[in-house]
């Protein structure tokens, strides 16, 4: 007997955002929500499936079978069925049981707006609630201010599963136990903000997380929704912001999920030529679906809503842009403009980032974007694209060729360093050594410098300096931050007992320490988008592989001058151009001792000199060690 009773928590007005693609709150309706009717406890569900000829819920309560809760359609055309069925408690685990109107095509579906999904094998839906008490109101306050594009975002990229784990059995931390060592950890390397490879539901762990189902619950495999929320909460408690992985750019046609939901293509785009992703053999958004826009808003806004996230980082944006991502001739259909610009998705991106930027301030979203499509982080009242930030791999694939490189080559490639100044304002740039980096094969970090152990790791000191001195905000891979030697394993631990050795203690207090010159220096991060932060001194001396520059802020006062030396020749009497006179004060040299340096030293203070040099007025000749970089305070 059906026990399902007639209800609905859709006014006309979300029926008609929906349809239009304007409803981007629809895990307030659709779904399965706990409410109360006419006194009785129970659950409300909702679900979009236009192409169904019967839907029921199925599950723990009715013992899978598939016509105890059959759930009743709309009358308005908008595919959704509903209804409440009482005496369903939190906890409880369902599915969708979906019969066709196309050829009786049968689907057994996970929600896709549930809140909480069971824990991998497993792929059944729980009924849930977000019901949690807050307590980083002063974060929130302050999160315009802190999390601006004028402040310092150094950002530590991790993936939960392999950041640590118990040591007895490999098994994971919970987000509660996180919440106790990771706050701990990023306090004491000093990151302004951590960012989580997907945490959304997802089946598949060699994925990493890039291949999700459940869209709108965190991944069971660490604890529930609260536990999450507790561990973001304890974050911001300790001024970190938090950026979540986010990814609209494709999805698996695992059965439980969302590909061929109804029996139709509801999610994907039904043209193959769009709709099916050859690199991951996923399926790809209908961008132009209103529905499906609304779907995908939606769960943008959600994690920024209920889990207080400061920040999206969305992958995979170029497979998202262009309609011949990788497709060969005759695999690919032209827009109707006759370019191979997806103008479905194009629209969609902006509206996500107008979405997203008016409903909550002080948040940003970054797009982690390869190719040259202009204008991603401009915004889209000038014609951008609307994110706040974009990944910038030109930079990281030029640094890490040259990097690898013998010192003694390296004369020959200085333009592959000095290049990124020639584009480094047309984005607001993201400089990411990522995940992407230290797998398949590329080796480490740590595993791509060349030289002996010494020259290694002073080339890696080069190389985390160097990026933070470069305009733009940065994103360092788990590991990097004490040169994990091996390439990154999802299914175990990071080896932190390499921080039993000097050079890697060494690595971790340099990153330590330049978090802090970042967080203190105003000419790192004030005008890091702007050319008017950065100033030549001279580019040109390839004999010697060292250039040099200036960082500037607000104030003529905080203008920093940097030196860097990427071969291990110490040199002597190094005379470089100065813009004014006064006195040079040595704040940072990644040859100190306590990093594993040499400890070749500057003076502390050293007097500028009125001997024109590199064009300018002013000079000063100083020590360059090996392998390294220099920066100063003009006083």
């Amino acid at each position: 007997m059906n026990t399902v009773i007639t209800h609905s928590i859709f006014t006309d007005f979300d029926i008609d955002l929906f349809k239009a693609g304007k409803h981007f709150r629809l895990y307030e309706k659709l779904g399965a929500h706990m409410i109360s009717l006419n006194g009785v406890q129970g659950v409300y569900f909702a679900v979009w499936a236009p192409s169904a000829h019967s839907v029921s819920v199925v599950g723990d309560f009715n013992f899978w079978q598939q016509h105890s809760h059959s759930l009743n359609v709309r009358w308005d055309s908008s595919g959704i069925w509903e209804g409440f069925i009482p005496n369903i408690e939190k906890g409880a685990i369902y599915k969708y049981k979906i019969q066709s109107s196309i050829d009786g095509v049968v689907t057994e579906k996970a929600d896709p707006f549930a809140f909480f999904c069971e824990q991998p094998p497993k792929t059944a839906s729980v009924v849930w609630d977000l019901d949690y008490d807050w307590n980083d109101t002063k974060w929130m306050q302050n999160r315009k201010e802190s999390n601006s594009l004028n402040k310092p975002f150094s950002v530590y990229e991790m993936h939960l599963g392999s950041w640590k784990r118990h040591v007895e059995d490999n098994s994971f931390l919970s987000y509660q136990e996180l919440a106790l060592e990771l706050v701990q950890y990023l306090k004491e390397t000093g990151f302004t903000h951590v960012e989580f490879m997907p945490i959304m539901e997802y089946p598949y762990d060699p994925s990493w997380g890039y291949q999700l189902v459940g869209y709108f619950a965190p991944t069971s495999r660490f604890g529930n929704p609260q536990d999450l929320m507790y561990l973001i909460d304890k974050l911001h408690q300790e001024g970190i912001g938090v950026i979540l992985d986010w990814v609209p750019s494709h999805f698996p046609d695992d059965a439980h999920g969302l590909g061929f939901f109804d029996g139709s293509n509801l999610f994907e785009h039904p043209d193959r030529r769009k709709g099916y992703h050859p690199d991951w053999k996923s399926l790809v958004f209908n961008y132009g679906r209103n529905e499906v826009r609304s779907f995908l808003i939606s769960n943008a806004l959600f994690w920024l809503q209920h889990y207080h996230a400061d920040g999206l980082r969305v992958d995979a944006v170029a497979s998202m842009l262009y309609l011949d991502y990788s497709r060969k001739e005759g695999e690919w259909e032209p827009n109707i403009y006759g370019g191979r610009e997806n103008l479905d998705t194009i629209s969609f991106l902006k509206e996500f980032n107008e979405a997203v930027y008016l409903n909550y301030e002080g948040v940003q979203t970054i797009a982690e974007e390869s190719t040259s499509f202009p204008m991603v982080s401009r915004p889209t009242s000038i014609g951008g694209l609307g994110f706040g930030m974009k990944w910038m791999m030109g930079w990281m694939h030029d640094t890490l060729d040259y990097f690898k490189k013998d010192t003694i080559y390296r004369k020959y490639h200085q333009n592959e360093l000095t290049f990124s100044m020639t584009y480094a304002f047309t984005e607001n740039f993201m400089l990411p050594l990522s995940h992407d980096e230290v797998v398949y094969g590329k080796k480490s970090i740590l595993g791509r410098m060349p030289g002996d152990e010494w020259q290694k790791f002073a080339n890696l000191r080069l190389l985390y300096a160097y990026m933070f001195m470069h305009p733009g905000t940065k994103l360092l891979f788990m590991g990097g931050e004490f040169g994990q030697s091996s390439e990154w394993n999802f299914e175990k631990s990071l080896d932190w007992h390499l921080l039993e050795f000097s050079f890697h203690k060494g690595i971790k207090k340099i990153i330590t320490d330049l978090n802090a010159l970042y967080k203190s220096q105003p000419a790192l991060y004030e005008k890091q988008f702007t050319p008017d932060g950065f100033e030549w001194i001279n580019y040109s001396d390839h004999q010697n592989a060292v250039f040099s520059f200036i960082r500037k802020g607000n104030n003529h006062g905080d203008d920093l001058v940097v030196v860097c030396n990427f071969t291990p020749v110490l040199r002597e009497n190094y005379s470089i151009g100065i813009p004014r006179s006064g006195t040079l004060q040595s704040i940072f040299n990644s040859d100190e001792t306590i990093y594993g340096g040499s400890g070749v030293q500057n003076l502390n203070r050293m007097l500028i000199q009125s001997i024109p040099y590199d064009g300018r007025d002013y000079s000063v000749a100083l020590i360059l060690p090996p392998l390294s970089v220099i920066a100063f305070q003009i006083v």
